[in-house]
């Protein structure tokens, strides 16, 4: 069994389950930074150990587009290579459809890519993209998918949609053929994406077409690009009930506290977001008391730290006005510690998180720090 439960909420959907990969097992729910060439900006493998992250998302299109797919496989992985001991997920590069300087155009058979160093074109189909990421070796891949932005009519999104389940079949197909030698507990695991936008019925539709293929888990597309929190939840909910209970469910692109807690308490199991580190060398900080903009004038001669309830170093040794003027004169230095304190947040919230649950405290918990992000 991929994928068991040890622990549920009683109060709410919220649960602790372990996922099992070839490299090992690691307990859920999880935070996941991007970590898109191999690399957490600004942090190494052993901040990342330190803090006790134990997942990592790169992204294989990009990767590959930098000869990055190349040189993992010659040293055996890539968390071999990134020398990082926790478990390595890659993306697609689905997301990259929406990028105008890579993206040429897409259609049934899959997309074309311009590759911005060489200018070369190239072809991927689902195929391609099964192959770049057992080359790259992470241990969990995620279906090519087409991805639609918030703002496109409910006619792209449907096209968007069903050229994902047809991708989704393909992938499936092609990455159990690839690995059909290997033994079960030796392979990558493969996760479906829904897509299907705000649109209750395209969700159904894309859900239900991806859980005949009997994913090792599922991702739920589409989401930090504009929407409401309320209509990203109900989309959550509607599919968290369509799923089925023994697999695992990742929320993709959602880094917010409150949105990590409040997915938690519906289920979800696994999530992902380049914004609190993009956030954090932009000067907005997660605390247990609500976001920091670090940035604004108060903060100038402010001797206290970011969080008087954080033990990360960054909180132990600097100041928010260090910190601040670092950020202002854009050093390095700056954004690491910012990028190192948004890290250490998260990845404490959600052990918090499973505590509470363990305790049946965790309704309790979220309702604290909804409050504590009130605007």
């Amino acid at each position: 069994m991929v994928f068991k439960i040890i622990h549920k909420d009683s109060k709410t959907n919220a649960r602790i389950g372990i996922l099992k990969t070839k490299k090992g097992k690691v307990e859920t729910p999880f935070f996941m930074p991007v970590a898109t060439r191999g690399s957490v900006k600004t942090l190494t493998s052993e901040e990342l150990k330190e803090m006790k992250v134990p997942a990592v998302i790169s992204n294989a299109l990009i990767l590959y587009l930098r000869e990055g797919s190349i040189i993992i496989k010659k040293f055996g992985g890539i968390g071999k290579f990134m020398n990082y001991k926790g478990i390595n997920f890659t993306d697609s590069g689905g997301f990259q459809m929406y990028s105008k300087s890579i993206y040429v155009k897409s259609n049934e058979e899959g997309v074309c890519f311009k590759n911005p160093l060489s200018g070369e074109k190239i072809f991927i189909t689902p195929e391609k993209n099964m192959k770049m990421q057992l080359d790259i070796g992470s241990e969990v891949a995620m279906c090519l998918d087409s991805m639609p932005m918030y703002e496109h009519s409910k006619e792209q999104i449907a096209e968007a949609t069903r050229k994902t389940s047809i991708w989704a079949e393909r992938c499936k197909s092609h990455h159990d053929s690839l690995q059909k030698s290997i033994p079960k507990s030796k392979r990558q695991l493969l996760f479906g994406i829904i897509q299907g936008g705000i649109y209750p019925d395209l969700r159904e539709q894309s859900a239900k077409s991806l859980i005949k293929m009997n994913f090792d888990g599922y991702s739920i597309g589409g989401f930090g690009l504009g929407e409401t929190i309320e209509e990203e939840f109900n989309i959550v909910k509607q599919i968290k009930e369509m799923l089925p209970e023994n697999k695992p469910i990742y929320l993709m692109g959602i880094g917010n506290p409150v949105e990590i807690l409040k997915g938690i308490s519906l289920g979800v199991d696994i999530f992902d977001s380049r914004m609190p580190t993009q956030n954090a060398r932009r000067g907005t900080l997660f605390t247990s008391e609500g976001k920091l903009r670090i940035l604004r004038e108060n903060c100038k001669f402010d001797k206290s730290p970011i969080d008087k309830n954080c033990k990360c170093f960054v909180c132990k040794n600097y100041s928010r006005s260090f910190i601040r003027y670092q950020l202002i004169n854009d050093e390095f230095t700056g954004k690491k510690l910012a990028t190192y304190h948004n890290i250490y947040f998260l990845t404490k919230l959600i052990e918090k998180a499973k505590q509470k649950i363990k305790q049946e405290k965790f309704k309790e918990f979220l309702e604290e720090v909804v409050t504590a992000y009130k605007e």
